[in-house]
């Protein structure tokens, strides 16, 4: 289907690929992975002929369509969303546009003496658009946007006036009804919720085209993906199995490898003994020039890169009193829209709380209210006694100051505290060598949002409130996070869309809007997230098995 043969490619000094193979077989799932910067949108970009290899061949058949959902969103205005969705959507799209078009035609008199041509043109489009199916198009278009979390009044509604993540859905909807032959997929659920992503997921298993993609979500990426594709120093290394297996089978790789390596220092050194020991003994000449000529030809083995995860015990935060939060008779409302009606909630020290519920369903608003950020329509917030609380929203990514580097933040932020201190928390954070030196400017949304965990971790407050922390974390910082939290020992409520976050903090769930995102009174269960998932047969309100 698409195949990489020999492929090298560089920008400037920074080499990506050198002589690597890949391919990407039809109806196959493949899960592409490698450090930051490694070249995996580059592939994409080389997969779509946007970008070209200085040597070896990218091969994509002539027939073969191709589809790709990326991170960047072209202005869409003017339409409403379920006709942006159909417009973008590939051949299909553009054959429903242009019957609009011939059948505004047809009604003009203005155009009657081109009514016969119009006419033909009509017969043509029209038969096409009958043979591939377009009649079901607007019906196939709501269902993808039900399936991505919009509600019919918005999927009626202007495509200009939605948010940039909402935009994000509306581009990921045009590329799944086009039905492309190889579907390409750059971080595909950054900007879902849970109930869309477990929608996708089934949407994606039951794709019969080929998928490669990239993801940071280890449970979609286990339960879609049947091979995984690692970039790794230049080449494309190949693993036959989901994200799981496929960091089991690195490790083992890594482990023989290092057996290895240290089995052939041992006879390297041991030859190299021998040749040391009689290179000036004539008798020995012929058999030291035999080893010399001999260790020439070996091909040595080099150790494998590990890619350094820096651990950091973060200080344990100050006691708090029993009684941390208490939310009594709390109301809001966003014009007609109930969010809340007379909730109470009670929250006790070293409780985790996720709070979940569809998109809408005031899950943000509700931390808003408990951090102080939007006061409630009625009602009262009381936090309790020797409470310091910790707000992490994607508003606070706006603190940071962007003249600055990432290590000018940190030491304006703590200034008392040691340098060994400061770089070992930028490491546990992914930040290490030169990256420390990048103006904040620069940085992605994923590295801004590590900056601001680690700032508001190195001190822990007593009760932290989270609202998607992992948004654009890697695999690798999700799983260090998770750990250091899981020891943390004071208070959290918190939103998250990843599931191993939920599974690995949650210990109490809070359920907003029921099935269908309306209900009024939250319901609170009192055990963890595993729990919850088992005694209710979903992973998330509205998302049944």
């Amino acid at each position: 289907m698409v195949s990489f043969t020999n492929v090298s490619k560089q920008y400037g000094r920074q080499v990506l690929f050198v002589d690597a193979s890949f391919q990407l077989n039809p109806g196959e799932k493949v899960g592409l992975v490698g450090p930051n910067g490694s070249g995996k949108t580059t592939i994409f970009r080389m997969i779509t002929g946007e970008e070209s290899p200085e040597d070896g061949v990218v091969t994509v058949p002539k027939k073969v369509t191709v589809g790709y959902f990326r991170q960047d969103v072209d202005e869409m205005s003017g339409r409403s969303v379920v006709d942006e969705t159909i417009a973008g959507s590939g051949r299909l799209g553009a054959l429903h546009h242009e019957l609009e078009h011939l059948q505004t035609a047809m009604a003009d008199p203005d155009q009657a003496d081109q009514m016969d041509d119009i006419l033909h043109r009509f017969g043509e489009v029209q038969e096409e658009y009958e043979h591939l199916g377009g009649y079901a198009l607007e019906s196939q278009a709501r269902e993808v946007l039900h399936g991505l979390g919009f509600d019919d009044r918005t999927i009626d509604g202007d495509v200009g006036a939605l948010s940039g993540g909402w935009k994000m859905r509306v581009a990921m909807a045009r590329v799944l009804l086009g039905k492309p032959d190889v579907l390409l997929m750059d971080e595909p659920t950054n900007h879902l919720d849970i109930e869309s992503i477990v929608w996708l997921e089934s949407f994606l298993r039951a794709y019969p085209g080929s998928l490669l993609m990239t993801s940071h979500d280890r449970d979609f990426m286990n339960r879609i993906v049947s091979r995984i594709a690692e970039i790794d120093d230049g080449e494309v290394v190949t693993y036959s199995g989901n994200y799981d297996f496929y960091e089991r089978e690195r490790t083992l790789r890594e482990t023989n490898r290092e057996a290895a390596y240290a089995r052939q220092q041992a006879m390297l050194a041991k030859e190299q003994r021998f040749i040391d020991r009689f290179a000036a003994h004539a008798a020995k000449a012929a058999q030291v020039q035999s080893r010399v000529k001999a260790l020439d030809k070996i091909e040595k083995i080099e150790l494998p890169k590990k890619r350094r995860i820096v651990k950091f015990d973060f200080r344990p935060p100050p006691r708090s009193g029993d009684d941390v939060l208490s939310l009594n008779g709390l109301s809001k409302r966003y014009g007609s829209r109930v969010l809340y009606d007379g909730f109470t909630l009670n929250v006790r020290r070293g409780e985790r709380w996720s709070v979940m519920g569809p998109s809408g369903s005031g899950k943000t608003t509700l931390l808003k209210m408990i951090a102080g950020a939007t006061e409630p329509d009625a009602g009262t917030v009381t936090l309790g006694a020797s409470l310091t609380t910790g707000y992490f929203a994607q508003q606070a990514l706006q603190l940071l100051d962007p003249t600055l580097t990432v290590w000018e933040q940190i030491q304006k932020d703590f200034p008392q505290e040691s340098i060994g201190a400061l770089r070992n928390l930028l490491g546990a954070f992914q930040f290490s060598g030169d990256e420390i030196d990048k103006q904040i400017r620069s940085l992605s949304g994923g590295e801004r949002t590590r900056l601001v965990i680690a700032r508001m971790l190195l001190y822990p407050p007593n009760f932290l409130i989270l609202d998607e922390p992992t948004n654009h974390l890697d695999l690798a910082t999700k799983d260090m996070l998770i750990e250091a939290l899981s020891d943390f020992q004071g208070t959290m409520i918190f939103v998250s869309h990843d599931r191993a976050f939920l599974r690995g903090l949650s210990t109490r769930v809070l359920e907003l809007g029921g099935e269908t995102g309306t209900d009024t009174k939250p319901f609170a269960y009192l055990g963890s997230y595993n729990e919850y998932v088992e005694r209710t047969g979903h992973e998330a309100p509205g998302v049944h098995k």
